[in-house]
């Protein structure tokens, strides 16, 4: 990075940012603190109203921001893509924003660039069906958690969970603190601390009805943290299966929202999977018959067992 890319990047840093030691600068352009001073001294030169106190750092002054760099047709593809994705995945309310930001930045491409990313964008496609956008009543759910969230508010909902058995389902009413929204294998997430349960706990948007808004105000739990693991992810039970080569694309293609990796073996397919509980994947397994085969936890290969002699005496 020569000298010019360099005290742009520091204005675009800054300009993210806000305040930023020189020492901060110069980790992040792999450069001396003495480079990073010769450096802010040229911008001020050049008419960018840098600010610097000794001991906190540098920021630009209010008021100020730079114009819009210019971008490459890979860099404006993936903002165009984005905002595809939030079209199709978001409300109504940040479809309009990202349909208006993509005219802005489509207004800015010089023809050459925009003709570029064009062809690039038509090469990569998010299909408009049910498996790629969010179905209208879960964006009216989505909506409605995102007020909430953003005015701490409480919720009310029924929700539905599947769980093994003859009645394949339980309908219970939580009132819950939402605390943020979270998109994890194909399908949008609410992390919330349940009054039910008196713990953080999760529920899938596809399975909450009646959501009610209240006028109730909550405050987010001390320590909580949405980036932390234990928070947005407590499925912690590891199944591993091996799966036999003649329908390892089948249950590649069955677009488990479990399964988190599958890999070759030498006796065939190895799919691993987290879950809350093993009964969560015992009609899913059972499916597959001989062709799949748990490998553990042994919890799951005795529930399969069990429910296998309860199938060979019904039949």
């Amino acid at each position: 990075m020569n000298k010019t890319e360099r005290m742009l990047a520091i204005v675009i840093e800054l300009q993210r940012k806000g305040v930023l030691r020189a020492e901060d600068l110069a980790g992040r352009f792999e450069t001396s603190v003495r480079t990073i001073y010769r450096d802010m001294q040229a911008l001020s030169e050049m008419g960018v109203p840098v600010a610097g106190e000794p001991g906190v750092g540098y920021a630009l002054m209010e008021g100020y921001f730079l114009p819009p760099v210019s971008f490459t047709a890979e860099e404006a593809m993936a903002l165009l893509v984005g905002a595809d994705f939030v079209e199709l995945r978001l409300d109504a309310e940040y479809g309009a924003s990202a349909r208006s930001s993509q005219e802005k930045i489509e207004a800015i491409l010089p023809e050459s660039v925009r003709k570029e990313t064009d062809r690039l964008r038509s090469a990569i496609r998010l299909l408009n069906d049910r498996t790629a956008r969010t179905r209208g009543e879960e964006k009216e759910t989505f909506e409605q958690l995102r007020r909430a969230i953003v005015k701490k508010r409480k919720v009310r909902f029924r929700y539905s969970k599947n769980l093994p058995g003859p009645d394949g389902s339980r309908h219970s009413e939580r009132t819950a603190d939402p605390y943020g929204l979270v998109f994890s294998q194909g399908a949008w997430v609410l992390v919330a601390f349940c009054g039910l349960r008196g713990d953080v706990r999760h529920f899938r948007l596809s399975r909450m009805k009646e959501l009610v808004v209240l006028e109730e105000s909550f405050e987010v739990l001390s320590g909580f943290n949405l980036h932390n693991r234990r928070y947005i992810d407590e499925r912690n039970v590891i199944v591993r299966m091996l799966v036999d080569p003649a329908v390892a694309d089948l249950v590649q293609g069955s677009d488990n929202f479990y399964m988190e990796s599958f890999e070759p073996g030498e006796e065939g397919w190895l799919a691993t999977f987290r879950v809350r509980q093993v009964e969560e994947l015992i009609q899913w397994t059972l499916g597959w018959g001989a062709a799949v085969r748990v490998l553990e936890p042994e919890s799951l290969r005795d529930r399969m067992r069990a429910e296998i002699e309860n199938m060979r005496k019904r039949y």
